[in-house]
């Protein structure tokens, strides 16, 4: 088969027999399963009178389900998946701002999503049982009504922009966005057939539902998909049973990994062939000592929705993997760009920019966001960064996020690095407070691990930053907020210590 163009194309080079999707002492399915219970459920939904121009939510947890109704959503109309958690004013927002046509949960279950149903709106229940893919609706059925293939341009998914630093965005991506991202990321770490991916991040944001799922698939590969999402008391037994090659999280589940498993190496990591990272920057300290502990090479990667995820990687062995660094551009192109539009040569800061074939054409309906995002046919990402002379990417932090302190720009990411080199820091986040005579000062919250004061944290910072950067308060917490993917976003986290 050549390149995939939609999601469709993507399932087609799996083995009929292979397992495609297994869910721990749970259901699993073939790839033929797979492909026949996505058909049933797209014409389930057509016959329910969805369409091409259709959103279609789903408040699903990680299951066989949710892929089914990912798959069968967007070759239908445009899928759009809900964190679970959210709350009746938060699901309301969300539905209301896609003019959802139809919202998709479990039988009996996700009442705060149900009660935000927009008017006009079709509830439809969706469950695996033993005669497949069942979905129940109050709407009329007709069942002359059937699905019909995708095209490429077609809009297959809906996400919204975190929204820390202004009202969120809607990130329209098309079937040839997604299956061009599915194809490179798996190209970038060799996928086969004979890889089994470890699910852990969950399957209403892009890193769970490209990385993990839709590049393994691409290959004929199997997706272990534990219900509920991550756990670390249960991690490594399904990675053993299961025989998992890879795994893709947020440094917050790699270091939760490490936490704890103190010992011998685990018997699940035995098959494993890399770890990667993504989402969140990744601290040297960290990296060294996963693949000291696991056993296994760690690649951080770089991505972003508007990207449909994965944009540069560190590459696997034999190729150098940086510490520090989201590695190199893989399938599209990064640059650095200035303040005034022009690109910048290798070795200088600036602002990030993207262009290739999983890059968003636009946000929906934000004339004024598109303007700021684009330039000269470059996305700009809002992350500040550096590329060296062998194209390794470096990233300093969020543009919005860089501490004023003085007229000096400070990167709090290289504060957290110094501050995670201590051995009691288990997790550091460096952040802007308000200070009438310098703009901001430095400030930071850590979660520790072993026995430590806060004079002791800063004299030990003091040591290895010069005196501007060193934090003039430190917070000693027990957990640091984070996302429903356990991100963690700086601007939210200094909004609640600079409260206290």
């Amino acid at each position: 088969m050549g390149a995939a163009a939609t999601l469709d194309q993507v399932l087609e080079n799996g083995d009929a027999r292979a397992v495609a999707i297994v869910v721990p002492d749970g259901p699993s399915l073939t790839f033929s399963e797979l492909r026949a219970q996505v058909d049933s459920a797209a014409d389930g939904l057509a016959q329910l009178g969805l369409g091409r121009g259709d959103r279609i939510g789903l408040v699903l947890p990680n299951s066989v389900e949710t892929v089914v109704m990912f798959l069968a959503a967007a070759r239908v109309g445009t899928a759009a998946p809900l964190n679970p958690a959210y709350k009746e004013d938060e699901f309301r927002f969300y539905l209301d701002d896609i003019q959802a046509a139809a919202l998709v949960v479990p039988p009996g279950k996700a009442d705060a999503a149900r009660q935000a149903l927009p008017a006009g709106a079709l509830l439809v229940e969706a469950q695996l049982d033993g005669d497949g893919m069942s979905l129940a609706g109050d709407a009329h059925r007709d069942p002359s009504r059937g699905a019909h293939g995708p095209r490429p341009d077609d809009v297959a998914l809906v996400l919204h922009t975190s929204g820390t630093t202004s009202r969120p965005k809607q990130v329209p991506l098309r079937q040839r966005n997604l299956a061009y991202s599915a194809q490179n990321i798996a190209r970038t770490y060799g996928l086969t057939a004979t890889d089994v991916a470890l699910c852990v991040m969950p399957l209403f944001h892009i890193h769970g539902l490209m990385a993990s799922t839709m590049a393994t698939l691409s290959t004929g590969g199997t997706v272990v998909v534990p219900a509920g999402g991550f756990d670390a008391m249960t991690f490594w037994n399904a990675a053993e049973t299961h025989g998992a090659t890879w795994y893709s999280a947020v440094p917050t589940i790699h270091q939760m990994l490490l936490m704890r498993n103190r010992g011998e190496r685990p018997a699940g990591a035995g098959k494993l062939r890399f770890i990667r990272s993504s989402s969140s920057a990744l601290a040297p300290e960290v990296m060294r000592e996963l693949e000291s502990r696991f056993g296994a090479p760690v690649v951080e990667a770089y991505g972003m929705t508007e990207a449909s995820h994965q944009m540069a990687s560190n590459p696997l062995p034999p190729g150098e993997r940086r510490p520090g660094t989201v590695g190199r551009e893989t399938g599209i192109e990064i640059s650095v760009m200035d303040d005034d539009g022009h690109l910048l040569a290798s070795g200088d800061r600036g602002e990030v920019v993207i262009r290739g074939q999983s890059i968003i054409d636009g946000y929906v309906n934000n004339p004024e966001a598109n303007a700021r995002s684009f330039t000269d046919g470059w996305f700009r990402t809002g992350d500040q960064g550096v590329i060296d002379r062998d194209g390794y990417l470096a990233l300093i932090g969020r543009l919005k996020e860089m501490i004023n302190r003085g007229g000096e720009k400070i990167a709090p990411r290289e504060i957290d690095d110094v501050l995670l080199q201590h051995p009691a820091v288990a997790e550091a986040v460096a952040f802007g407070s308000p200070n009438k005579t310098l703009g901001e000062e430095v400030t930071a919250a850590v979660v520790l691990k072993g026995e430590a004061s806060e004079k002791e944290l800063i004299a030990f910072a003091r040591e290895r930053l010069a005196d501007y950067k060193v934090p003039r308060k430190l917070f000693i917490v027990d957990a640091i907020p984070r996302t429903a993917t356990g991100k963690i976003q700086r601007r939210a986290v200094a909004e609640s210590f600079n409260r206290k």
